[in-house]
């Protein structure tokens, strides 16, 4: 695994060389985050930090995955589609701070733009015979051929994964500390699978995580603002398809999968019983944050929990 060890280190190198040029051009341009009103009220501090911060991270992981997996047609595609999530989520930032729309891109504007890029890597992996469109069951040995119907899947694992990232992305190093988890523990996917090229990428997606980390982690110089979050989401999606471990992404992605379990939790409970709460707050994050842990706190706790959830995954991947 020495490429995939190389890559993460030079996409770490490349976020740290870059970070403090970055911070201070997207300050100048006064590119700052505003923050909700009806959020913690510690957050309230954090407005003006600049945000679009991901720019950083992509750059990272474009760049080491060029050097270390270039013509690989896998990796290709991860890139496509993780710095095609990026745009929209670039576009959803650049709206929210510069037109001063506080909704950013429009919901049904961005939905169209996920479906068509998750659609296209569903059509890929259909279309390719190493690839497929079965779905193996974990621990039963069996597998369960979707034909057409794969495409839908592709597109509910690679929106779904963009969107509980952006979900958990609430607190500095939370979201950036937990993908770089999930991305080492793909990485091994990819590799015990033979798919370097995926390995080196997803190292990649690793070490500029952890690059991007110096500079977010608790008080944060820089947010990653959608542009990351709906990129690094899509990443794991990607790598979830591309190594035809689907249904391993609900176990490696747990924190995930419970941050947006807290939001349809609360949201369904609120409307059926008229404005009553499971959560202190939700994503699950603010629940703790309400309770009265520090953030390092919730956010170091956390990244253990992605830790505890990466290791079971390896465990399943026995049975995939």
């Amino acid at each position: 695994m020495t490429r995939e060890v190389y890559a993460a280190l030079v996409a770490l190198a490349i976020v740290i060389a870059i970070g403090p040029a970055s911070i201070k051009v997207l300050r100048r341009m006064k590119f700052g985050q505003s923050i909700r009103s009806d959020g913690p009220a510690t957050h309230l501090k954090k407005a003006g930090t600049p945000t679009m911060g991901g720019i950083m991270i992509l750059i990272g992981v474009f760049a080491s995955t060029l050097i270390f997996a270039s013509g690989a047609l896998g990796a290709a595609w991860a890139l496509f589609i993780t710095l095609g999530f990026g745009a929209i989520g670039l576009a959803d930032d650049f709206i929210i701070v510069v037109a001063r729309r506080s909704l950013g891109l429009r919901a049904r504007y961005k939905l169209v733009a996920q479906i068509l890029l998750a659609g296209l890597l569903g059509l890929f992996v259909a279309s390719r015979p190493e690839l497929g469109t079965a779905v193996r069951i974990p621990f039963l040995d069996q597998q369960v051929d979707l034909g057409p119907a794969y495409v839908v899947l592709a597109i509910l694992v690679v929106i779904g994964a963009s969107n509980a990232v952006n979900l958990t992305d609430g607190l500095d190093g939370l979201a950036a500390g937990t993908v770089a988890i999930a991305a080492l523990a793909y990485g091994i996917v990819a590799s015990q699978r033979g798919a370097g090229d995926l390995g080196a990428f997803s190292f990649a997606l690793a070490g500029a995580c952890v690059g991007f980390v110096w500079f977010n982690g608790h008080p944060a110089q820089v947010i990653m603002g959608d542009t990351g979050s709906l990129a690094l989401g899509a990443a794991l999606g990607c790598l979830a398809i591309l190594t035809k471990t689907e249904l391993l992404l609900v176990v490696i992605g747990g924190v995930f999968v419970l941050e947006a379990l807290s939001v349809i939790i609360q949201v369904t409970y609120f409307r059926l019983t008229h404005g009553r709460r499971v959560f202190r707050m939700s994503p699950l994050h603010h629940h703790f944050e309400l309770s009265g842990w520090p953030e390092p706190k919730v956010v170091t706790r956390f990244w253990i929990l992605g830790l505890v959830f990466s290791v079971l995954g390896m465990l399943c991947l026995s049975g995939l």
